[in-house]
């Protein structure tokens, strides 16, 4: 079974601007062990800072309680044992020493020679395991070591692959290698030492790092290296979920990872890094099981003539037909079947028509959209079951205070089913204030209230202070998600708009 390492927590917190705090790390890593089920995860680099110490000690210690331990992968130098102390100081139990897989790394940054590397490399290796450690060994730049000097590579692999060394990494440090290159150099080297095991490490610098994983694994490597959302430094790693869709769909290789909790950890971790997933990111990204054309959804409705293997269900997804300019009527009959609206063909021609003129005028719309433009469309002439309801709940009033030094204050008074409710509640900002005055009026009432899931804030270019905001929120109610939208020239006053809308939904359904 192919093993993956994921270094989220390592290699990809070297991503430009994240820095995860040592709870965060602890969230992580029981993620990606628990839910996603990677083998192994490289949770830090030694020697970093006290926080980081404190953050590897945490994830050690669950691990240990766990027995998740032997899981878990600290990177170390070859520095006379400073690492080494770092590591067990931290609870680790496993080391992946980094040492320089090409001569030009050896000659110009060390100024050493192979021998003296190769002796210093020795030494360490048997620190660590006189102090109880496992070791892996990184042979950093090997892409540009094996293109460059070879032999080089083939001298530190004969004069290390008799020490206690359980995986040799070979990283792609730079991101220069295409899938042809990949495919032979890790053929080489893992047919020359047969008796040995290699990881691949790839790097995105040319968008390449999914297919040279791919091409690793074709070329014997028994482990490969991923990162969440392919976080990491430059143009990041490779992506964990897009690597084992490929791992399982391509090349159909055997491995422990959960596919259906992958959406889950990339959102989590797209929280807790500030890193968005862009909307078109295969697997997890907003759009990727989303058809926009209307002759996919009519292919669909014939006979899932558009779907691939990829099927939406295998990440805890479903599948989404879009509505704009290029909506067919078939797009629509998906959508209102999913919401229970039976129309005639006629009515459906009809809100088709509205549907492309909004979607002409670069109209944003969303699935929850359709009630309101089929009543706006057909005016009152409707079947029962898509009769709009009028709302029950409205903003009568509202007052935010923002105060330097203070934190934000919120006063709501609703209006639900004509009786108005009031209450003030202070926040972490004005939305934060505004909704929890909210929902102590819900709580007071004995309400159930939903949770928010995403909340997503669109300004467009150019700089202009009056600018239209674009607020988009995703909530959840237990049994389903729902998306709303709310434009105005202040953000809180869109969300607010985009919140309203939200209960309202709740209330029809």
């Amino acid at each position: 079974m192919l093993e993956i390492l994921d270094t989220t927590l390592r290699d990809g917190e070297q991503t430009a601007g994240v820095s995860f705090n040592h709870g965060e790390k602890l969230s992580i890593a029981k993620m990606l062990i628990e839910e996603a089920q990677v083998d192994r995860i490289e949770i830090a680099s030694a020697r970093v800072s006290a926080g980081e110490l404190e953050a590897a000690n945490d994830i050690c210690q669950w691990a240990k309680r766990n027995g998740h331990l032997g899981k878990v992968e600290v990177l170390g130098f070859v520095d006379g044992g400073v690492s080494i102390d770092w590591i067990c100081k931290a609870g680790g139990k496993v080391i992946n020493m980094l040492a320089k897989g090409s001569l030009h790394h050896v000659t110009e940054q060390l100024r050493k020679t192979p021998e003296e590397h190769a002796d210093d490399i020795a030494a360490n290796i048997a620190m660590a395991v006189k102090r109880g450690l496992r070791v892996n060994l990184y042979l950093e730049d090997w892409s540009n070591g094996m293109k460059d000097s070879r032999d080089y590579v083939y001298y530190m692999v004969d004069r290390l692959q008799s020490e206690p060394i359980e995986r040799f990494m070979l990283p792609d440090t730079l991101g220069i290698l295409n899938p042809d290159e990949t495919f032979e150099l890790c053929h080489d080297i893992t047919t020359r030492y047969p008796g040995l095991r290699f990881d691949f490490h790839a790097h995105n610098d040319y968008d390449m790092a999914v297919a040279n994983v791919m091409e690793a694994v074709k070329g014997g490597v028994t482990g490969v290296h991923t990162t969440v959302n392919g976080l990491g430094e430059r143009a990041g790693n490779a992506p964990l979920a897009s690597v084992v869709a490929v791992l399982n769909d391509m090349l159909r290789v055997p491995n422990a990872i959960n596919e259906k909790r992958l959406t889950h950890v990339c959102r989590m971790v797209e929280s807790l890094s500030g890193v968005r997933i862009p909307d078109n990111k295969p697997v997890v990204g907003d759009s990727v099981f989303t058809q926009t054309a209307g002759v996919h959804a009519d292919g669909d409705n014939k006979g899932n003539l558009y779907c691939n293997p990829l099927l939406p269900e295998r990440f805890g997804r479903v599948r989404r037909y879009a509505l704009g300019k290029l909506s067919g009527k078939a797009n629509i009959a998906k959508n209102l079947q999913e919401m229970g609206i039976n129309l005639s063909a006629e009515q459906i021609r009809l809100v088709t028509s509205r549907v492309i003129e909004l979607g002409d005028k670069k109209e944003s719309l969303s699935a929850e959209d359709l009630p309101f433009i089929v009543a706006d469309v057909l005016r009152g002439a409707l079947p029962s079951s898509a009769q709009q309801k009028p709302d029950v709940i409205s903003i009568v009033n509202y007052s935010l205070s923002l105060t330097r030094g203070l934190k934000p204050v919120a006063t709501v008074r609703l209006s639900i089913d004509g009786q108005e409710y009031e209450d003030t509640s202070r926040g972490d900002g004005q939305y934060d204030a505004f909704m929890k005055a909210l929902w102590k009026i819900y709580d007071r009432l004995g309400r159930n209230h939903p949770r928010l899931v995403d909340y997503k804030v669109s300004i467009p270019p150019g700089g202009k202070t009056d600018a239209l905001v674009e607020t988009v929120i995703v909530w959840s109610d237990g049994e389903s998600e729902i998306r709303t939208r709310g434009l105005d020239a202040d953000q809180t006053e869109a969300a607010i708009k985009a919140t309203v809308k939200m209960l309202n939904l709740i209330e029809q359904r």
